[in-house]
């Protein structure tokens, strides 16, 4: 089960359009992917209210992982979109 570690680029954090973006990507695909901080418990990458609730803010670095085949590559769209500000 692969994982990785990125930092927040959204100004505004996970949250609103930034968590909705996320969260949507996280969805294309059929695999299962968490997300959290590092040494805390993981939510569901494909919950809006789950990711919202992380509260994690601009700057922060959060843990992704994700289950399955081709787990890989969807960590690297995860990871782009993560460190792209939607509102920039």
């Amino acid at each position: 089960m692969p994982s990785r570690t990125t930092t927040i680029a959204a100004a505004s954090g996970l949250h609103a359009r930034p968590a909705a973006m996320f969260v949507q990507a996280a969805s294309k695909s059929s695999l299962a992917v968490t997300i959290g901080r590092p040494g805390e418990t993981p939510v569901d990458a494909r919950s809006i209210l789950s990711v919202m609730g992380l509260g994690a803010k601009c700057g922060e670095t959060v843990e992704l992982t994700v289950e399955g085949e081709g787990a890989e590559q969807v960590l690297d769209d995860l990871i782009a979109n993560l460190q792209t500000d939607p509102e920039a």
